[in-house]
This record gives structure tokens, sequence and C-alpha cells, in this order.
């Protein structure tokens, strides 16, 4: 197994996580919160998605799928489009309202778009310096592998919320 390899087993772990907690659910229950100042699952796959595409897109040199696939429009957020969730309120968090259809289609987009970018590296990629405002300079490689440790604690929290959801309704 090479990284790239490695990496798109790690992003399809996200995208299988993602599908099994939003599936079935209606806007209502994705707009849900566990307690008045807590994340909704339409957020939190929302904002995982966005940090995802946001870094990719960064990393690979291309315009985020959210703009260039017209999916800024489609979710209409009352924030600018380059807003990827990173110090939203309690109240940003409420006005992200969207329906399992949306929030899958656009993790899918990001997903495919994110494998595409996976397939063209190899290991001298990975070491390329992506952002050399931190100390040691992030590598791509840095980068992936913090963007998969994100998504997978934002993944577990949605998961989380949806089985207080389901807990509620027995």
């Amino acid at each position: 197994m090479d990284s790239a390899d490695l990496l798109t087993d790690a992003f399809d772990r996200v995208r299988e996580v993602v599908h099994d907690t939003v599936e079935g659910l209606s806007a209502d229950d994705l707009a849900a919160r566990p307690d008045p100042g807590g994340n909704t699952i339409a957020w939190l796959v929302w904002h995982l998605t966005r940090i995802q595409d946001d870094h990719l897109a960064g990393a690979a040199g291309t315009e985020q799928v959210w703009t260039a696939d017209g999916w800024a429009e489609r979710f209409a957020l009352p924030f600018p489009p380059a807003a990827t969730g990173y110090g939203h309120t309690a109240e940003d968090v409420a006005a992200v309202r969207a329906g399992a259809g949306e929030l899958l289609g656009y993790h899918d987009a990001v997903h495919a778009a994110t494998l595409r970018h996976l397939r063209t590296l190899d290991a001298d990629a990975l070491d390329r310096v992506v952002d050399a405002s931190w100390t040691p300079p992030v590598t791509l490689g840095v980068r992936l592998v913090s963007v998969v440790s994100d998504d997978l604690q934002h993944a577990g929290q949605a998961a989380f919320v949806r089985g207080l959801l389901q807990r509620r309704g027995e």
C-alpha cells in the first residue's frame, strides 16, 4: 500500500461515517441540537466538508468545489462563500439548515475531488510545504493527516448527536 492508497482509505472512512450518520434524517433532525449551544449534525457535516474542500483545493491549487460547482448558491447560507465554520457562534451553527441530499451531495463531490487529487501524489509531493507560516512549516502530508483527523472527529460528533436523537425518540 502506498501513501495515496492509505490516504484514500482514510477519506473513504470519513465518507462512510458521514453517510451512515446523515442518511434517513429529515432537515429538522439534521438541525436538532443536543443542547441550546450544541452543534447540529448539519453544521458538523457542512463544516467538516468545507474544511476538507478548503484545504484540499488550497493544496491542489484549484477552486473549491463549494464555489466551482454552485454548492454555495444551493445552500444559500448567510455567510461569505469563503466561510468554513471556523469561529462560528451558536447562532451561526443554527443558520446551517440543509437536507440530507444537499449535505451528502456536497460531501460526495468534495470526496471525489479529494480522491482525484490523491491519485496524483507520490511520496515527494507529500513533502512539499503548503503553509510556511507555521514552525515547522506544514507539508502536504501533514496537512492531509490533519484534515482526516479533523474530519473523523467531527463525523464522530455528528454520529453521537444522531445517537442522542434516536434515544430521545425511543
